[in-house]
């Protein structure tokens, strides 16, 4: 009895008969059934009970059916303890908008060079709704704003950015929400972590927006700010992208601006492929050696 008998026995038995299993496995029908044939004359007893195309397990196939899936995952198992696992497949990524525009460019260009094998793939959204599709599995991991409520979650600090108010150009110091000449916040939807703080930070001055205008893109945000409309909270590193950035003032909010960008995942989700990513944010600058 080898692994391979083995692998080609719970085929039949997962996929309800031998021309599936057959297509499963990238095998001829005939090489499947002789393989059948061959584990049951080893072991002398019956498999199967057939009953023209249907193939029911015996007692005893049911019996090895349990120690073949056992056995099957234990030498997986041991093959990847012994060899290290080259990244590969693919891996599904969430990310703030700011996080996709201004960090990600440079270390997924590195990681597809490191890591040809990994098909990555990116979709945008805000904090609280990556973290949803997190927790429904859609995604393998995601780039969030601190605080990450969920413990449970395998998290690496990513990126330190600092957050700023903007306002149009002529607007005086901002120093405490007392200071804004507006009554309209420019944000994100509900669940922008980042829209969260600028409204906790008006909270904390006794101050509530009288208006808030949601908007779908930093584009949105920048040009109605320096259009008087309102003030936005964008992190600097968004505003360093700009080679023409419209005409704004950037007010600092000192501590209270500073925010980390983790990268968090189920830890049984964990692969060679994320672990390569978690890799290349705590170390931008790292490239593996038997990566080429």
């Amino acid at each position: 009895m080898d692994l391979a008998a083995l692998e080609i026995f719970r085929a039949v038995v997962e996929e309800g008969g031998i021309t599936r299993a057959a297509e499963r496995l990238h095998r001829v029908q005939s090489n499947v059934t002789t393989r059948i044939r061959q584990l049951e004359a080893s072991l002398g007893v019956e498999l199967f009970l057939r009953d023209g195309k249907r193939m029911v397990l015996t007692p005893a196939g049911q019996t090895l059916f349990d120690y073949a899936r056992r056995m099957l995952q234990l030498a997986d198992e041991a093959r990847h303890a012994v060899l290290p696992a080259r990244p590969h497949g693919r891996l599904r990524i969430a990310s703030m908008e700011s996080t996709a525009a201004s960090r990600l460019p440079a270390v997924l260009a590195a990681y597809h060079q490191a890591w040809p094998d990994v098909q990555l793939e990116l979709v945008t959204c805000t904090t609280g709704h990556a973290l949803q599709a997190l927790a429904r599995f859609e995604v393998d991991c995601a780039f969030v704003a601190e605080p990450v409520p969920d413990s449970m979650l395998a998290r690496a600090t990513a990126f330190e950015e600092e957050l700023v108010i903007i306002a149009h150009a002529g607007h005086a110091a901002i120093r405490s929400a007392a200071d804004v000449q507006t009554s309209t916040l420019l944000g994100f939807e509900t669940g922008c972590i980042y829209r969260q703080r600028l409204e906790d930070w008006y909270r904390a001055s006794g101050q509530t927006p009288r208006r808030i205008l949601e908007l779908g893109s930093y584009h949105a945000l920048i040009a109605c700010a320096a259009a008087g409309i309102g003030i936005a909270i964008i992190p600097r590193s968004v505003l360093a992208l700009y080679r023409d950035l419209p005409e704004v003032s950037i007010h600092s909010l000192g501590d209270a601006g500073k925010v980390a960008t983790l990268l968090v995942w189920h830890p049984s989700m964990a692969s060679a492929a994320l672990s390569a990513l978690a890799e290349a944010v705590r170390r931008p600058a790292a490239v593996p050696a038997h990566a080429a």
